[in-house]
């Protein structure tokens, strides 16, 4: 007989409102998923010697990535298209990351 735990597990949701970005940049970023890899480019992305775990940089690459997008609306002059792009790669594989990192229910029979 196995023992049921009262803790559900749920699958991490990606928080705040949904990314409303323009579609070139969307596709942008669905492309460079091909060549995202995760050790090489989220550690050089972040700036850190190591990568976090799966979902934990979200939050930051969120936030540098609203960043942006206000540059980029705003039509700063410093605004990076390249860094944004990388930006969004780095936040669709790391939703990914984390949904494929976390804890799957049990099934009860």
């Amino acid at each position: 007989m196995t023992q049921a735990s009262n803790v559900i597990l749920f699958r991490p949701r990606p928080t705040g409102q949904a990314l409303r970005r323009p579609g070139s940049l969307i596709r942008a970023a669905r492309e460079g998923q091909r060549g995202w890899k995760r050790d090489r480019d989220l550690a050089r992305l972040l700036r850190s010697d190591h990568c976090p775990a799966p979902g934990r940089a979200l939050a930051r690459l969120r936030a540098e990535e609203d960043l942006q997008n206000d540059l980029r609306c705003t039509r700063a002059a410093d605004y990076d298209m390249h860094r944004h792009v990388l930006l969004m790669i780095a936040i669709l594989a790391e939703m990914r990351a984390a949904v494929a990192a976390a804890p799957q229910p049990a099934i009860a029979m």
